[in-house]
């Protein structure tokens, strides 16, 4: 299924790639333009792009964006995140799963306690990342 995806995909980019023509006139021009893009989509790793996806679009939660950089200063219980957030404890829990599937945290339980910290410190440099495009 993979291969008639991929497939489709060239054919599809075969067909978007004719249409530079309406852009681009000059004929040597246009054959290393297409050249290049039609190299940069066939390098996009379809599988990368999902779990990218997925990391994003946890963040992509004001909640969830909280519940990260409250864990940037270190582990926390579950009952301390429902503390510090503005929303019910399955709503949290619900976030926290979303998080934990993204693979941005990762928990550890104690007996009936359960606690979270963030999974690699590449979560904090994404956060450092974002607040440098915001001070922009």
């Amino acid at each position: 299924m993979e291969t008639e995806r991929k497939s489709d995909m060239n054919r599809k980019s075969e067909v978007e790639l004719e249409r530079l023509k309406r852009f681009i006139f000059d004929s040597d021009q246009l054959e290393v333009r297409k050249q290049k893009l039609s190299s940069l989509v066939n390098r996009l790793d379809e599988e990368a792009l999902h779990s990218e996806t997925r990391i994003f679009k946890a963040l992509a939660d004001p909640n969830r964006l909280r519940i990260v950089k409250l864990l940037k200063e270190g582990e926390l219980c579950a009952c301390e995140l429902t503390i510090a957030l503005p929303s019910s404890q399955s709503t949290v829990s619900h976030h926290l799963s979303v998080l934990k599937s993204a693979g941005l945290i990762k928990e550890r339980k104690e007996g009936k306690w359960s606690y979270f910290r963030l999974s690699e410190g590449a979560v904090i440099e994404i956060l450092n990342q974002a607040k440098l495009l915001h001070e922009k």
